[in-house]
């Protein structure tokens, strides 16, 4: 990673407080705790969400067991349940610190419920792309990564130029705008699909989220908010 966000210069103008965006961490971090609190990986494998099984069966019908699978979860589901799910402490965490550096102004666009229309939607999507582009794939996809890009689309969209704390290469301290935090970060995914076609990370899931994100913004954002901080 480039660019470890850390605060972004970006008071809140239509809500007192992100109350989504921490309740999302929240639900993440007991999930997780949830998983490793002797669930075993069979349970949390059965809530994430497999493209070969997807594609073999009705969307919300049945559920197809896999080898780890514990429940049998129907298949649908786990395009939501996935993405509450974390393989380790530092993969919970890189998702949640980007939620929360730059949530709490996507939240503050759309209001508390449909942001979180946003958010679940963003991942919902991310998960059928990443389905579509790798079919055959037998290996569980698990984590926030890709609502939390949906959230980073909408971000660039709303608020390219806001100045944003980042260490970069893990311990520089800099200021940059969004732009290009956020920006290397799409940049990144778009060439890892594209030099390295593998299932092992969601880059695909990434992608679909981003530009979920970005088009979604267009739509739900409360009457009278602008694009590209044309009030800054």
């Amino acid at each position: 990673m480039v660019f470890i966000p850390l605060s972004d210069d970006n008071p809140l103008r239509s809500i007192r407080f992100q109350w989504m965006t921490v309740g999302l961490i929240a639900v993440n971090a007991l999930v997780f705790v949830w998983q490793n609190a002797g669930m075993g990986q069979a349970v949390a494998a059965s809530f994430a969400l497999i493209p070969s099984e997807l594609v073999h069966v009705k969307i919300f019908g049945g559920a197809a067991h896999g080898p780890m699978d514990a429940l049998a979860v129907p298949e649908g589901y786990t395009l939501i349940t996935y993405m509450f799910l974390h393989a380790d402490i530092i993969h919970l965490g890189s998702n949640m610190l980007f939620l929360w550096v730059f949530g709490d102004n996507v939240e503050d666009a759309l209001g508390h419920v449909r942001y979180l229309v946003f958010y679940v939607t963003c991942g919902v999507v991310a998960g059928l792309v990443h389905t579509y582009m790798l079919p055959t794939s037998k290996l569980p996809l698990i984590g926030a990564s890709g609502a939390v890009a949906g959230v980073i689309g909408a971000y660039l969209m709303l608020h390219p130029r806001v100045r944003v704390w980042v260490l970069a290469f893990r311990f520089i301290p800099l200021k940059i705008s969004a732009a290009w935090v956020l920006g290397v970060w799409v940049a990144t995914q778009v060439t890892m699909v594209l030099i390295k076609q593998s299932d092992e990370v969601a880059w695909w899931a990434h992608i679909g989220g981003v530009v979920t994100g970005a088009l979604l913004i267009l739509f739900l954002r409360r009457p009278g908010v602008p694009l590209f901080d044309r009030r800054r």
